[in-house]
């Protein structure tokens, strides 16, 4: 499938990005299929005012590198402008409910993006908000990563289905975004995590049944090996996401034998590649030689968290193109 002429099935027709379980196989393949016409363009030089005159509110409680830039350059970039707000910078800090803030920024913005930790707060301020909500992150999901990823194994595979994608580590939101969108894309997906520190069940529970309708298969193991085995593409991410930092140390005994290595690695096929959210502890979830390495296209998935969010933000705040 070429989705840079893909044809959409039904108009797209979300009014908010919480998250990818809500979205059906169509409506993310017109999310990429932008992304990729949106960066195409970009690098021709050929300008996209697509939200001339329009602001995103950044609502942030976690802080981040690539959230912010990602967002802030890609409003600037079609046309609109993007207004940071900390949690100590608006009245969310200070204890105004989360109803009263999604009903006072609707009258002023055209969109809002959240990064923060409860899936639960993004829920209430889209349930209020009369403009686009957009999940930057939570603790339970990152759609916008998800997104970024699976636009990046498009541009590295030239397709989607039936590819395996192996995942290391902690079953983090990360994770639980990467079994939603590899399942109901058609992405074979294989998770090696340690005991106790497996994805979400409901997320688990969700993906098999996206699985069994679009053709992939979902397999959760102990053995890192095994996930790997003849894998195209191979991911990580930290052990100890924002907020587990205290748990560090003791996270390690467990989650030393998923490290992605040389070893290990040499287990997916000869032409997979790497692929990391961002920041990494280089000799921790993954070695230098690795994340470093020819296969490594973890700075293409950064820089794709530009494009595909800037699709997001046509889709649900320009009415598409």
């Amino acid at each position: 499938m070429d989705l840079f002429d893909y044809k959409p099935e039904k108009p797209f027709s979300q009014k908010h990005l919480v998250w990818l379980k809500d979205y059906t196989q169509d409506e993310i393949l017109q999310i990429i299929s932008l992304g990729l016409k949106l960066k195409k363009e970009f690098k021709e030089g050929k300008p996209n005012r697509t939200l001339e005159g329009k602001t995103l509110a950044m609502v942030f409680s976690k802080s981040s590198t690539r959230t912010r830039v990602s967002f802030e350059v890609g409003m600037y970039q079609l046309g609109g402008m993007a207004l940071f707000l900390s949690a100590s910078d608006i009245q969310l800090g200070r204890g105004e409910t989360i109803a009263d803030t999604a009903r006072v920024l609707s009258r002023m913005v055209d969109g809002i993006m959240i990064r923060t930790f409860k899936q639960s707060d993004v829920d209430e301020l889209a349930e209020y908000a009369a403009v686009p909500v957009i999940n930057g992150l939570t603790d339970l999901v990152h759609p916008c990563q998800a997104l970024a990823d699976i636009m990046t194994l498009y541009e590295q595979k030239g397709g989607l289905q039936g590819l395996k994608l192996a995942y290391m580590g902690d079953g983090n939101n990360v994770a639980n975004s990467l079994l939603t969108i590899c399942s109901k894309l058609g992405v074979n997906i294989s998770m090696a995590c340690p005991k106790g520190y497996e994805p979400d069940d409901g997320m688990i529970d969700r993906a098999k049944a996206f699985a069994a309708r679009s053709g992939s298969s979902v397999i959760l193991t102990h053995e890192p090996e095994a996930a790997v085995q003849g894998a195209d593409a191979v991911y990580t991410d930290v052990w100890a996401s924002m907020g587990e930092e205290s748990e560090t140390e003791v996270r390690k005994r467990f989650f030393i034998p998923y490290q992605v290595n040389g070893a290990l690695f040499s287990l997916a096929k000869p032409d997979a590649i790497f692929l990391h959210c961002l920041p990494c502890h280089r000799d921790e979830e993954v070695t230098a030689d690795v994340v470093d390495g020819p296969a490594s296209a973890v700075i293409d998935e950064a820089e794709n968290r530009l494009h595909v969010q800037k699709a997001v933000l046509c889709l649900l705040m320009g009415g598409g193109r």
